[in-house]
């Protein structure tokens, strides 16, 4: 799909004068700090739920939208006025605090005048801001958030895409069908950048030559506590329709159109970044889309100082460093040689100095006149730091570029690892979050990065408290997925009898197991359905059932991924089962918030070692739930025998064998380790057993698996 992009941004929010008690709303609507602070959803939420959720919780369309009587109405309400008036004070405090988190030790090179620049191709830092596809996004995300409050200097640098990320939807004979809805920037809580050399006011805007012209971008700037996030747009006046289109797709279009998107966030973001006049101590390439921008630092090098392309490379080096978050080899950015002279002209002869055949061979594993041009050996050449996203992703790492350092044994490859995280205030949900202020006070965060005191803290809590918590966030969960369970049926138009059907589906008694992320082959969809009538059986079962709940999208050009998500969904429809599987459409941030929150069991069957970290699995831990996975990622680094389950050993086989056991281990730990501590209940119906395991993630997962421990981590072992 290419849909057309208009020459004029749609104005549609108007300004408006709010009531006195409710100005606070509006400072606080362009701070995205709202959506991971105490009472900060719920006060845009609770100014009007219905457009609340109709705006897909975007502050600023709220804003624009709410009647004048809504205001008029919650401007009277005194305890809504105080609630408003408690947040925008806390607000006013986090942003006017300068102090770095105590515990933070880093460089001191790396200061709020030099700062880390975090380059992504996605962010996932809100529903609202629709930059991300999946888990690269989320977790840049989460990085951005955490950097914000331990006060790490740090500056993000993305691309605009005015049509995001395909929206999911399922036809009539279960085909993911994908749709693009273009995102204006007047309608969302970011700000131009303005060009503070003039006195016009006219956007910043800055050039990037490719495929034979100058393309111009302009900057939105997004606020993310303390940290500025600028998303470079190309959809300007001043471009040719086609390269107004460079970041209309995340992930979209052809190979031509990738190439020019990563020129862009490299070269243009660095260009970006000196026209803000920012000097970064350290340019963080947070996997490989962003690598050309080495090659930019390098050409300013030999500009100014009139040095050797191989001198300007060494400097560039000790300022850079690389996180590569993909363990396979076909996952990484190719680009034939042909695409490459496409894309760059002589560049390299003009900026850097070389000739074709040396400028191919930076990104080349071993040389070679016909191998492609790859971002990755580009970064690990061009960076003084590489690691992986888990221990295990790090040694797999090792292996698979070992042939870039041939002179070396594996174990000698200087590829690292910093296991991921996620960001506890995003992620934990507000009944569970009640609890841990309860035990720990409201410095919880604080002290979850400390283990000793955490654990300590955890121990105090009861049983029943925990389990009254999570059945809140399960009834959450399945009212939630009756809804749009419902709402999907109705669109697609099925017969009345499977639509009504969805207002009776699931059961917030039964345990529950979650599995949602990309539809992809290493992740091993249709493992579950390779025995449909032992899993029948265990849905049905009369004394102890089962139910599951399902999200993800497949890419559009992936056929055979569409094919797996269409055998799961026309087995759902078999009367049988239908009231026990649940496939929620279009997952994103909100969705994904739903599940790892409301679920009983966190699923994750990828086939190892393909799974470079797997987050998901963190943020339910976040909320005492228990995950049941394949040893691989950050789960073989988290899993101690009692906080969870594990399938399989970590033995290596070859696919076929490996999946033919994992399918029977996945099986025979479903039905020996994990339904039955979830149905044997005291006297009270708690399960205590369950919930002491419940207790065990908390106390282990969330002090080691936060992305402030990730961050800190960064700052103090990578910066």
């Amino acid at each position: 799909m290419n849909p057309e992009v208009d020459t004029e941004t749609k104005p549609v929010v108007r300004a408006r004068e709010l009531p006195a008690t409710l100005k606070p709303l509006e400072k606080l609507a362009w701070n995205y700090w709202w959506s991971w602070a105490p009472d900060g959803p719920e006060i845009f939420r609770d100014l009007d739920p219905g457009l609340w959720q109709q705006c897909e919780q975007n502050p600023r369309a709220l804003l624009a939208q709410t009647s004048d009587l809504r205001f008029a109405q919650m401007a009277a309400d005194p305890a809504f006025a105080e609630r408003l008036q408690q947040l925008s004070d806390r607000f006013d405090a986090y942003m006017s605090d300068a102090r770095p988190w105590p515990g933070l030790r880093t460089s001191e090179r790396v200061r709020p005048q030099t700062p880390v620049a975090y380059f992504c191709a996605e962010y996932g830092v809100h529903s609202s801001l629709p930059m991300y596809s999946g888990g690269l996004g989320i977790l840049a995300g989460d990085h951005l958030k955490s950097a914000s409050d331990l006060n790490l200097p740090l500056v993000a640098v993305g691309l605009f895409y005015g049509f995001g990320y395909f929206r999911q939807s399922v036809t009539g004979d279960d085909w993911q069908d994908e749709t693009y809805k273009e995102t204006y920037p007047d309608e969302l809580p970011v700000e131009p950048v303005i060009d503070a050399t003039g006195a016009t006011g006219a956007p910043l805007m800055i050039e990037v030559t490719m495929r034979g012209r100058v393309v111009h971008a302009r900057a939105w700037r997004a606020k993310i506590g303390r940290v500025q996030l600028y998303l470079l747009d190309t959809n300007v006046p001043e471009n040719a329709e086609v390269d107004r289109l460079i970041t209309g797709h995340l992930y979209g279009g052809d190979r031509e159109t990738r190439l020019v998107q990563e020129i862009m966030l490299g070269i243009g973001g660095v260009r970006l970044l000196r026209q803000l006049r920012l000097s970064p101590s350290v340019f963080h390439m947070n996997e490989g889309h962003s690598a050309f921008l080495s090659l930019e630092l390098a050409r300013e090098i030999i500009e100014t100082e009139h040095v050797s392309f191989a001198d300007a490379a060494a400097r560039v080096r000790e300022r850079c460093v690389f996180t590569t978050h993909t363990p396979v080899a076909a996952g990484h950015d190719e680009f034939s040689p042909e695409l490459i002279t496409q894309g760059f002209g002589n560049w390299h002869e003009k900026a850097l100095g070389l000739s074709l055949e040396e400028f191919l061979a930076l990104g080349r594993v071993n040389g070679g006149t016909d191998a492609a041009f790859g971002l990755t050996p580009l970064a690990l050449r061009m960076s003084r730091s590489i690691n992986g996203v888990s221990r295990k992703h790090g040694e797999v790492s090792r292996q698979l570029w070992q042939k870039m350092w041939p002179e070396r044994k594996t174990d000698g490859v200087p590829i690292t690892s910093v296991t991921n995280g996620v960001h506890p205030a995003t992620w934990v949900a507000s009944p569970i979050r009640s609890v841990y202020q309860r035990l720990a006070g409201d410095d919880w965060l604080e002290m979850a990065r400390h283990a000793s005191a955490w654990s300590v803290a955890i121990d105090k809590l009861s049983e029943e408290e925990l389990w009254q918590a999570h059945s809140l966030l399960k009834q959450r969960l399945v009212a939630f997925v009756r809804d749009r369970c419902f709402d999907a049926r109705l669109a697609r138009g099925e017969t009345d009898d499977y639509i009504e059907s969805a207002r009776t589906m699931f059961d917030p008694d039964v345990l529950t197991i979650g599995f949602a992320r990309r539809i992809a082959g290493y992740k091993r969809w249709d493992l579950l359905l390779s025995d449909e009538k032992l899993l029948t059986k265990l849905l049905t079962d009369s004394e102890r059932p089962v139910q599951f709940v399902f999200a993800g999208k497949a890419h559009p050009h992936d056929q055979g991924a569409k094919l797996i998500l269409q055998k799961l969904l026309r087995w759902q429809r078999n009367p049988s089962v239908r009231q026990h599987v649940a496939f929620i459409e279009d997952y994103d941030q909100e969705v994904a918030r739903q599940l790892v929150q409301g679920v009983d069991v966190w699923m994750n069957v990828p086939r190892r070692p393909q799974e470079a970290s797997g987050t998901s699995g963190q943020k339910a831990a976040m909320n005492g739930v228990l995950n049941f996975s394949i040893l691989d990622g950050w789960w073989l680094e988290g899993y101690d025998g009692q906080n969870g389950f594990a399938i399989s050993d970590v033995s290596t086989l070859t696919d076929e064998d490996a999946d033919q056991r994992d399918a029977a281990s996945m099986y025979q730990v479903l039905q020996e380790q994990v339904i039955p501590p979830f149905y044997d209940r005291d006297d009270d119906g708690v399960p205590q057993r369950w919930v002491g395991m419940m207790k065990r993630a908390i106390q282990t997962l969330v002090p080691a698996f936060n992305s402030d421990r990730m961050a800190a981590e960064y700052a103090e072992r990578i910066y």
